[in-house]
């Protein structure tokens, strides 16, 4: 089962690689990682999936939290949520298949945001599904090249992932 946690942390050097190396020494692995500002000066959000049964997931969260730097933890995975993720793909596009891929673009509400003689690049931001579907419809036109973020979220309503 994949876990959805969103981790505050302090804004400092070497956070990150204290993280994802308590991850690595107990053999956890990390499926995505974000981090970002948040309103709270000083103190950034890491958006972490890791992969595992509830078991591994109280694991990682006693290891986290001993970690000095980790304010707090939330546990998303069963709470409802917005999320996201970007992507942008640089697909093989010849003169006579670009009208073809703008549409399959548009109907993904995603963008062209480069054109070279013989490739665009293209930005399109959702769930998994959505991102997993318009790279099988790109695939046939060749695609070149994938770069994603990571998963971001955020608590769906008035909750929010933060101390009061």
């Amino acid at each position: 089962m994949k876990h959805l946690l969103a981790v505050l942390v302090e804004d400092k050097p070497g956070v990150l690689t204290r993280v994802a190396g308590l991850f690595s020494r107990r053999g956890f692995n990390i499926e995505n990682i974000t981090v970002g500002e948040t309103v709270l000066p000083g103190v950034s959000r890491m958006t972490i999936t890791v992969e595992g049964d509830e078991t591994v997931l109280e694991q990682v969260m006693k290891q986290l939290n001993k970690l000095i730097n980790v304010i707090k933890i939330s546990n998303l995975s069963h709470e409802p949520v917005v999320m996201r993720e970007l992507m942008l793909i640089k697909v093989r596009a010849e003169s006579q298949t670009r009208n073809e891929i703008q549409q399959i673009v548009e109907t993904f509400r995603g963008k062209v945001v480069d054109v070279s003689l013989d490739s665009m690049i293209i930005e399109v931001t959702g769930n998994d599904e959505k991102l997993e579907a318009i790279k099988q419809l790109l695939h046939h036109f060749g695609i070149r090249e994938i770069v994603r973020t990571g998963k971001i979220a955020l608590l769906r309503g008035s909750k929010i992932s933060r101390d009061q």
